[in-house]
């Protein structure tokens, strides 16, 4: 396998005249598929598959070699087209499929491509089922079908329309309208020009949209983080604008910048949108180890409890439905509402911003400064699978005094910090992650970890 062909949790992925060539996307298609047709029972009916793309210029012949694959084994497949990656989460439950690819490298630059897999329930297998596709795939495992077993493939273009629709359904839109918002808006030329566009439109913004053509060129490193958006923070001040929102190229996740043209950054999304739904319904949130205890502050302030989970969207999401969470998501900038979207969603998280906005009647920068603010700092080395249980074992050791979370890896909890030390899913690396009040404290609880690593390894 070529070293920079991934594959795992969610799917694979690799570069474009590199690792990732149509015969490898055929090859997972149909390891897939027969993953699929297995768990099948026998009296059930034909295997449907909902399967959509991000806008990356490879995107055509990855769906290409993909849907064929899949058409050859006999499933049902329905092509949604140029579509966000949450948007065929939904689709997956709106038309009854049981499962849904797309074609996307979410944030990596525009070399990379690959294909997500999502089960009946719109989340990401659960890891053995996804080490069983990858066995497959490895296997070279293919059940093509017979001729008269062969369907059509089938087109829905109903995406966009019905994803802004379930979201306007949760939020007083005349109230966000009445107000009027210039909104500046960078879709970094992805798969959430048009769905994002047409939300911000319905809910009375005044748009000023960046990167707006769905054709894949990303005109920055597609990630929304402060050192890619620096364009966006320009054109907030110079429109005046009340805020800036950036998305990455399959539109799951969304950066915020203030009315200032201040970066306020992924961490923040889903702290405002939690103070949003959780003033209004009390209840769970759901978030990883590694993401702020900004949503702890949130919380605490309105009556509610966190639960924490191992790193990974499909670790928050089914904690989330296990426990009937109201809101969750990611340090990433993943806003999950599980009535609409059981998976990182940026139309969610613009609409609720805007409402937070509306009903509070605050900007963002004050918005911001009612949450309390942590600065978090991280690092990585290299380590070996191997040699990271001896690791965490260690650090577990030196911090038995402190309250401790062995999920995943080993978090560190203090009265104002955390630390988060975990070996990395993909890649022969450990993280140390530590979020304090200051950088300084934050440091020196990653230079403390760091050293007790050293003296291990």
């Amino acid at each position: 396998m070529p070293s920079d062909l991934m594959i795992g949790i969610s799917g694979m992925r690799g570069t474009i005249g590199g690792s990732l060539t149509p015969l490898v996307v055929s090859r997972m298609a149909a390891a897939f598929a027969a993953f699929l047709k297995a768990r099948q029972p026998p009296d059930a009916a034909r295997v449907k598959v909902v399967f959509g793309r991000d806008t990356r210029p490879s995107g055509t012949w990855v769906r290409d070699a993909a849907v064929s694959a899949l058409l050859a084994s006999g499933l049902e497949v329905i092509d949604l087209d140029v579509v966000s990656t949450p948007g065929v989460a939904m689709m997956v439950r709106h038309l009854g499929a049981d499962a849904g690819v797309i074609a996307t490298a979410s944030h990596n630059p525009i070399e990379w491509n690959g294909l997500k897999f999502l089960n009946r329930d719109a989340v990401a297998p659960p890891p053995a089922d996804a080490q069983a596709i990858a066995d497959l795939y490895h296997g070279n495992h293919a059940h093509y079908a017979l001729v008269e077993n062969l369907l059509p493939l089938r087109r829905d273009a109903q995406t966009h329309a019905l994803h802004v629709k379930r979201v306007l359904d949760h939020v007083d839109v005349l109230g966000i309208s009445s107000r009027r918002y210039k909104v500046v808006l960078d879709s970094v030329n992805g798969a959430g020009c048009v769905s994002a566009a047409t939300l911000l439109g319905k809910l009375g913004c005044q748009l000023v949209h960046l990167n707006s053509t769905p054709d894949g060129r990303f005109p920055h490193d597609p990630e929304p983080t402060e050192k890619n958006l620096i364009s966006l923070s320009d054109e907030v001040r110079r429109h005046h604008a009340a805020v800036g929102f950036a998305q990455d190229p399959d539109a799951d996740r969304l950066a915020v910048v203030d009315e200032n043209g201040a970066y306020v950054g992924e961490e923040y999304s889903l702290a405002l949108c939690a103070k949003w739904i959780l003033s209004r319904r009390p209840g769970l949130a759901v978030t990883n180890l590694s993401s702020s205890r900004m949503l702890d502050d949130v919380a605490a302030a309105h009556n509610s409890r966190v639960l924490r989970t191992p790193v990974g969207e499909t670790n928050v999401v089914q904690a989330m439905l296990a426990n009937g969470a109201v809101i969750g998501g990611e340090g990433n900038g993943g806003v999950i509402d599980p009535r609409i979207v059981p998976g990182r969603d940026s139309l969610v998280a613009i609409a609720y911003v805007l409402q937070l906005m509306a009903a509070s009647n605050l900007s963002i920068s004050q918005l911001v400064a009612q949450i309390p603010r942590y600065q978090i700092v991280k690092t990585k080395f290299p380590c070996r699978r191997e040699d990271a249980q001896r690791a965490v074992e260690a650090l577990k050791s030196h911090y038995a005094s402190e309250k401790i979370d062995t999920q995943d890896g080993i978090r560190v909890d203090f009265p104002l910090a955390w630390l988060h030390a975990r070996p990395s899913n993909t890649e022969p690396i450990m993280r140390i992650i530590a979020e304090a009040p200051d950088r300084l404290k934050a440091e020196k609880l990653i230079g403390d970890a760091q050293a007790v690593v050293n003296a291990t390894l």
